[in-house]
C-alpha cells in the first residue's frame, strides 16, 4: 500500500476499496479544507450582516424618498392626467410617461430647459440637437414639451432602435421615424415638431468630452427643411457627456461600426451631475440658402451653444458640483 493510501480502513485485514478511494476523492478536491472555508465564510458574515444593515438602510431610505418626490410630481398633474385620459388613451399615456421622465429629470439631474419659448406653441419647426453617449437630455427635452407646450414632437431615430424586440409600440406612440426624407417633409407639413440630430449614432459612440460635432458631410436634414419651409431650432444640453461617456475613442469600436455598422461601444455613467439644455434663436427658411449652406449655418448655430454653454473639457466632478449652485450663473 502507497503512502497516500495508508489511512485507507482495514477491515479484518482487507481494505475497504470503497472508503478508500472516498478518502483520496476528498484530498484530491480538498474536501478537507471546504469546512474551514465555510467556517470562516460564516464568520465573515456574522461580522459585517450588521455594517452592511446600518449602511443600505438609509440608503433604502433616500431611495423611498426619491420615489416619494417622483409621486408628488405624478399627483401634482393628475387632473391634467385624467382629462389626457379621457380624450385619447394614448394621449394619457405619453402625458404619464412625460411626468415620470420630467420628475426624474428634475430629481437626477436637475434638469433645466432654457429658451422653451423659442419653441412654437403651433406649427412645426424642426430642432436639431448635438447627441449624446445616451440622449437622455433629449428624452426630458420631449417631456417638457408635452407638459408645457401640450405638443408631441416627433423625432428620428437611428434603424437599429426599430429591430430593438419590444420597442415597436414605444417608438409608435411617441411618433418615431426612421429618417427617410419624405417621411421627415409630410410630419413638418403636416404641422408637427420635429427633432433630430445629423451626428446619430457616430456622434454618440464616438464624441467625447471636448464635444466635436461629427456631422460629416450630412446635409440632409437641411434639405429637409428647406423643403418643408420651416424654421430650424438649434439645440445643446451643458453637461451631456459627463452623465453618459463611451469607450467608442478606442479604435476597434470605430473599426466595428465604420466596417458592420454595428453600435458596440460600451457605455458608461448614469452620473448625477446637472443638465441644461438651451435652445438657440430659431433659423428661419431662407430660399436663397442650399441644403449645404443651411447646414453649415446649423452646425455654426449648435457649434456656438457649445461654445458658450460648456466648459471644454467637460470635467465630471465639476459637473456635479453645478447642482449645488443656488442659482444658474449667467454665462
Amino acid at each position: 500500500m502507497s503512502s497516500g493510501n495508508e489511512s485507507c480502513l482495514f477491515e479484518n485485514g482487507s481494505v475497504s476499496f470503497l472508503s478508500c478511494l472516498v478518502h483520496v476523492w476528498e484530498e484530491w478536491a480538498g474536501l478537507g479544507q471546504l469546512e474551514d472555508y465555510l467556517s470562516f465564510l460564516e464568520y465573515l458574515l456574522w461580522v459585517f450582516t450588521p455594517l452592511a444593515i446600518v449602511f443600505i438602510l438609509p440608503f433604502l431610505i433616500v431611495i423611498f424618498l426619491y420615489l416619494s418626490i417622483l409621486f408628488l410630481h405624478v399627483y401634482k398633474r393628475k387632473n391634467q392626467l385624467r382629462e389626457a385620459y379621457s380624450n385619447n388613451l394614448w394621449d394619457g399615456a405619453r402625458k404619464t410617461l412625460a411626468t415620470l421622465w420630467d420628475g426624474h429629470g428634475a430629481i437626477w439631474h436637475g434638469y433645466e430647459i432654457h429658451g422653451l419659448e423659442k419653441i412654437p406653441d403651433e406649427g412645426p419647426a424642426l430642432i436639431v440637437y448635438y447627441h449624446g453617449a445616451i440622449p437622455i437630455d433629449y428624452y426630458y427635452f420631449l417631456a417638457t414639451v408635452i407638459i408645457q407646450k401640450g405638443r408631441t414632437c416627433h423625432s428620428v431615430a437611428d434603424h437599429f432602435l426599430f429591430k430593438v424586440p419590444g420597442f415597436k409600440l414605444l417608438l409608435e406612440v411617441f411618433s418615431v421615424i426612421h429618417g427617410p426624407q419624405e417621411e421627415c417633409v409630410k410630419a413638418l407639413r403636416n404641422g408637427h415638431l420635429l427633432g433630430i440630430s445629423p451626428g446619430g449614432v457616430r456622434e454618440a459612440l464616438f464624441s467625447d468630452e471636448t464635444y466635436p460635432l461629427l456631422w460629416g458631410k450630412r446635409k440632409g436634414f437641411a434639405q429637409v427643411a428647406i423643403d418643408s419651409k420651416v424654421p430650424v431650432i438649434p439645440m445643446f444640453t451643458q453637461n451631456l457627456r459627463e452623465g453618459f461617456r463611451s469607450l467608442g475613442t478606442l479604435r476597434f469600436y470605430r473599426w466595428v461600426y465604420e466596417r458592420f455598422r454595428l453600435p458596440i461601444a460600451p457605455i458608461y455613467g448614469g452620473f448625477p451631475v446637472k443638465f441644461r439644455t438651451y435652445l438657440g434663436d430659431p433659423i428661419p427658411y431662407d430660399p436663397k440658402l442650399n441644403a449645404a449652406e443651411l447646414a453649415e449655418k446649423v452646425q455654426q448655430a449648435v457649434q456656438a451653444l457649445i461654445d458658450k454653454h460648456q466648459k471644454i473639457p467637460g470635467n465630471i466632478l465639476r459637473a456635479l458640483l453645478e447642482r449645488f449652485q443656488r442659482e444658474r450663473k449667467e454665462d
